[in-house]
């Protein structure tokens, strides 16, 4: 009996076994986020992805000439400017608004009604910093921008790129940039860690966050003034984003990361190795072109070279007819896109046009005369109290319900308005 029972136990011992080796094991992990197949993407359930949609310009990272400023063209001259018209409170409180309002739900919600699937979210650095910006002087609020914003675009179904648009020491080198007129990012070591950083920190928040499609680690890097200096700049792009490449898989395995070509996101010669990471594509721009292939087959060659994913990171600010050709052209080629910018003052070339304020041209005025000493401020200053009316209009009209929607220029982006 004792023998039997051995026996029995032995087979039962045996049995189990089989069963554990033809177990097919834990269940794979669903896919999640948006991946890349050749020069394709594809969507968590398998789709093809095709990247349509519009950049969250001026919101994040102000520019000059979407205040209709010529002079005062960066966001830290646009701030001087403010200050000079209305003191450093009355600014300060201005950006608040001006955060809590460009922006908002109601956008979002309108952005995925037109049916575009994504939008690329310009933002700068100091964002993440403890730097003067945007009226904060500490505990600056880049993190609850744009967690605001992933909650408004998981809550629609929209995709977001988040884009450096603004590094520290400056990547470009021009008004875009925010910087001090020259690429510094490229010959400073400090720069070039904080800009890793800054990364690194993004990538670890957001890593298990779906809605973000991808991290476009620099716009527009190197711009074309700097030829002189081309082959001591462009040699430096691609180890830099290498090494930022590194610190962010360290922290998140998840995201796609997109890479600019040198000189206004357009020359893709600076790339050598395009396999140093299984994630990664590229992002060009082009504006003020004809609409041929011919005018798009640089990026093309270089994308069927690398067989990965190029993206039309910013286009537009054209007419309508214009917008519509450079839109087939893009479908035609399998070439996603977002168009610059989403709103804009007093400009049809947007999804929504901002009604400029009364007195608007006192302000305009004023960034353009010399303000080299405290007496030309002075004598150029206008009424500050028109001037603070002013402001505080474009506050009201840069809000969702106030702006009215450019419909040509909607349909010509093969959205319905």
């Amino acid at each position: 009996m004792k023998r039997l029972l051995l026996l029995a136990v032995a087979g039962t011992l045996l049995a189990a076994a089989f069963t554990q080796c033809e177990s097919p094991g834990p269940a794979p992990v669903e896919p999640r986020f948006i991946t890349i197949q050749g020069p394709d993407l594809y969507t968590p359930d398998g789709e093809k992805f095709f990247i349509r949609g519009t950049n969250l310009g001026n919101w994040l990272n102000p520019e000059g000439y979407m205040f209709r400023f010529s002079r005062a063209s960066s966001a830290r001259l646009i701030d001087q400017a403010f200050r000079e018209m209305v003191g450093p409170d009355f600014t300060d409180e201005f950006w608040k608004q001006f955060k809590d309002n460009y922006i908002t739900r109601d956008d979002i919600r309108y952005i995925k009604s037109t049916g575009m699937n994504s939008i690329r979210v310009p933002f700068h650095y100091k964002l993440f910093t403890d730097e003067d910006y945007m009226g904060l002087t500490a505990d600056q609020d880049g993190f609850q921008r744009l967690d605001s914003l992933v909650a408004w675009c998981r809550e629609s179904g929209l995709y977001i790129i988040l884009d450096m648009h603004d590094a520290p020491g400056g990547q470009t080198g021009d008004n875009i940039d925010d910087s001090y007129g020259y690429p510094w990012l490229f010959i400073s070591e400090k720069s070039q860690e904080r800009f890793i950083s800054i990364w690194k920190k993004i990538a670890e928040h957001y890593a298990d966050e779906p809605v973000i499609l991808g991290y476009d680690l620099l716009n527009e890097p190197i711009a074309t003034y700097f030829a002189e200096d081309y082959d001591i700049l462009n040699a430096q792009l691609e180890p830099l984003y290498k090494r930022a490449v590194a610190a962010i898989r360290e922290v998140d395995q998840n995201h796609i990361i997109l890479l600019g070509g040198a000189q206004w996101n357009s020359n893709f010669r600076v790339f050598t190795d395009s396999k140093f990471d299984d994630k990664i594509m590229y992002t060009c721009h082009r504006y003020w072109s004809d609409t041929l292939q011919a005018n798009i087959r640089d990026f093309v060659d270089f994308r069927d070279s690398v067989n990965l994913p190029m993206y039309m990171g910013e286009t537009g600010e054209n007419s309508d007819q214009w917008v519509a050709a450079w839109t087939r052209l893009m479908v035609r080629n399998n070439i996603g896109y977002h168009y610059w910018p989403y709103k804009r003052m007093g400009n049809p070339s947007s999804v929504l046009n901002i009604a400029t304020p009364a007195n608007w041209d006192s302000l305009v005025a004023f960034t353009q005369h010399p303000r080299l000493h405290f007496g030309e401020i002075r004598t150029a200053r206008p009424d500050q109290e028109l001037v603070k009316k002013a402001m505080l209009e474009l506050i009201e009209n840069c809000k969702f319900e106030n702006c009215t929607k450019n419909e040509g220029y909607i349909r010509a982006m093969g959205m319905i308005p």
